[in-house]
């Protein structure tokens, strides 16, 4: 059942989008395009002089003692994400472990915000998309799959001795009863010529292919191969942004998977092309980015877009949402009992029993960090445990261990 966002629209927040994950309402989001790092151990430079001058991030991951423990909670909740990742260690090393693991507690996050009518593209390159694809599987379900789209381009080619790596790739998925609108292409030149520009439609008795003469084509549905241009070095949108995506390709992706009024979702929106298609397109939408850089180009860019229409700017707020999908819970503490009955008075900490008077309820995940006082995000811990523990995560706790 969907749910309403408890943030307003044109908001982009500053950090990083797990913690902004964690706190959105449930089922609030109607599409999700992301476009994040794709473990291309690169480091990526905006040019001097350009819109987005002192952009830069390193694209290369290692494994860390955090990751371990986020790795080692997704065996509970997620046991198929789990063995992806475990596979991929196996098959490609620690550093693409890392990323998995980074891209698995996102994504997770992400199926619980998307609406049952939702769809989400999650945009990568052949570095990872095997990966993804199979990570995507075991978190949104393999019949949520919908298509691997090929976004085919031209550009300076390489040296390489083998063929030139000329395309990105979507990942689509959405439920059954996901949002999506037919658009078509134009027909080609040998249809046209065959077909007199007429409509070609199956026979609802035969099944057989007629020909209907009264009714013009309109061309054919769009194929999950893309031939669309990058954004030439000349032209008007484009930032200097180092991984920027061309207006066209997202324009694409939100007609066809939303409509007006829908809420557009960005975690990763660097120079923001989602949230200004989304915009032009009338959709309400929201953003995340590590760098404050993001809000400037956001503000700037729909600045330029809307002319002389009014614009205030983004909304940028100090930190994320809090969740009020949940209803009225009652205090947390009130669970102390219930906790020590199913933990069995053992501390989830150190894995010791402690009688029931030095046992405190801890939040799983801290409020200060998207958690909430739902009773899955309850546990107990001895007094010592739970001061050391503090504000962290427990995969942050452990991993300071």
């Amino acid at each position: 059942m969907a749910s309403r966002p408890n943030f307003a629209n044109e908001t982009v927040w500053t950090g990083d989008c797990l913690n902004v994950l964690r706190g959105m309402n449930s089922a609030c989001i109607d599409l999700i395009y992301l476009d994040p790092p794709f473990n291309s151990n690169r480091t990526y430079e905006a040019p001097i002089g350009s819109q987005a001058a002192g952009a830069s991030f390193k694209d290369a991951w290692t494994l860390d003692d955090v990751d371990v423990h986020e790795h080692g909670e997704l065996a509970d909740r997620n046991p198929a994400a789990y063995s992806v990742i475990e596979a991929a260690r196996q098959a490609h090393g620690k550093g693409m472990q890392s990323y998995l693991i980074f891209m698995a507690v996102r994504l997770t996050e992400m199926q619980r915000i998307l609406k049952p009518s939702g769809s989400i593209y999650l945009h990568c390159d052949p570095t990872a998309s095997h990966y993804l694809k199979l990570l995507m599987d075991g978190i949104f379900g393999t019949r949520s799959f919908q298509n691997e789209i090929i976004w085919s381009y031209r550009r300076w080619p390489s040296k390489q001795p083998r063929f030139q790596r000329m395309h990105d790739v979507l990942l689509f998925y959405g439920h059954r009863q996901k949002q999506f609108n037919v658009h078509y292409e134009p027909p080609s030149e040998s249809y046209l010529k065959r077909f007199k520009g007429k409509t070609q439609v199956l026979d609802p008795e035969t099944k057989s292919r007629k020909l209907v003469v009264d009714k013009p084509t309109k061309g054919m549905p769009w194929r999950d191969v893309w031939e669309m241009p990058v954004i030439p070095g000349s032209a008007k949108e484009r930032t200097g942004y180092p991984t920027q995506k061309p207006l066209a390709l997202l324009d694409r992706i939100i007609r066809a998977s939303s409509n007006e009024g829908d809420w557009v979702f960005d975690p990763f929106c660097g120079c923001a092309t989602a949230l200004v298609a989304a915009d032009r397109l009338k959709r309400k939408w929201a953003g995340v980015d590590l760098s404050p850089l993001a809000v400037k180009l956001v503000d700037a860019r729909i600045a330029t877009d809307r002319g002389q229409l009014p614009w205030g700017g983004a909304i940028t707020p100090d930190g994320p949402p809090k969740r009020d999908d949940l209803g009225d819970l009652p205090n947390y503490r009130t669970h102390r009992h219930r906790l020590y009955g199913e933990q069995e008075g053992v501390c989830a900490g150190c894995d010791t029993h402690f009688p029931f008077r030095v046992m405190d309820v801890d939040h799983i995940l801290p409020r200060a960090k998207g958690g909430t006082d739902h009773p899955d995000n309850l546990q107990l811990l001895c007094s010592g445990c739970n001061r050391s523990k503090g504000a962290k995560t427990m995969a942050e706790w452990r991993a300071a261990q």
